[in-house]
């Protein structure tokens, strides 16, 4: 039976109406002038610290530890305020699902798994009222590579619950390739949602073990046995 189950969070639990893309593009320009190129970048799945280097990167700036900090002072104070302003919505089947998992029994540890710097992740998602849903995280101010979060979500897990995992009783819910190549560098079972960028057709070339069209179209104890 699965006992740690990591969601993802933009495109599988919350759509932000942009805010948060909006903020991340505008932080690198009131920080560090930069304006051009953003219309090219793909932002689903990505880690934001990965961007941010990548994008200094390209403009010749040296992706420092406080030209890190700046950028990111500044996104999230951005963040906040574009949320409040644009709205964004919970994702169809989102809250029936999670609630649905509060009556599997044993109840298993609800974690996150995400790109997000773990602030950006709070304020979003304090935004929805979800936050306090979630016991355990792992984030992109823990690591740039997406299974190396992973591998500490894991680990939270596991700490959470007292004890090692077998890979069967893991279970990553995204809306990306990305997130399926990294349950997999951990061995976990992975539940796709084309509620993001990505259709059904293709994300089932990636193979998960469970593809729907959102969260609704699947009960908790169909992927949790």
């Amino acid at each position: 039976m699965v006992r740690l189950i990591l969601f993802d969070i933009d495109g599988t639990l919350i759509r932000t109406a942009g805010a948060g893309v909006g903020a991340f593009i505008q932080a690198l320009a009131d920080e560090f002038g930069i304006r051009d190129g953003m219309d090219r970048l793909r932002f689903a799945g990505r880690t934001d610290t990965s961007l941010v280097r990548e994008i200094l990167h390209a403009h010749s700036i040296h992706a420092t530890t406080e030209h890190l900090q700046r950028f990111f002072d500044r996104y999230v104070f951005l963040l906040e305020e574009r949320l409040q302003r644009l709205g964004g919505e919970i994702l169809p089947g989102v809250l029936s699902f999670l609630d649905g998992l509060q009556q599997l029994r044993p109840v298993p540890v609800v974690g996150l798994l995400t790109g997000n710097i773990r602030l950006g992740a709070e304020i979003k998602l304090r935004h929805f009222g979800l936050w306090d849903r979630f016991q355990i995280g792992a984030f992109a101010d823990d690591a740039e590579d997406r299974a190396v979060i992973a591998a500490l979500a894991r680990r939270r897990g596991e700490r959470r619950l007292g004890h090692p995992l077998h890979d069967n009783e893991i279970l990553v819910v995204g809306d990306t390739p990305h997130d399926i190549e990294c349950a997999r560098a951990i061995g976990a079972r992975i539940l796709a949602v084309a509620t993001g960028e990505f259709g059904l057709d293709d994300l089932r070339l990636h193979r998960p073990c469970w593809l729907v069209q959102n969260l609704g179209e699947i009960a908790p104890e169909l992927v949790c046995a």
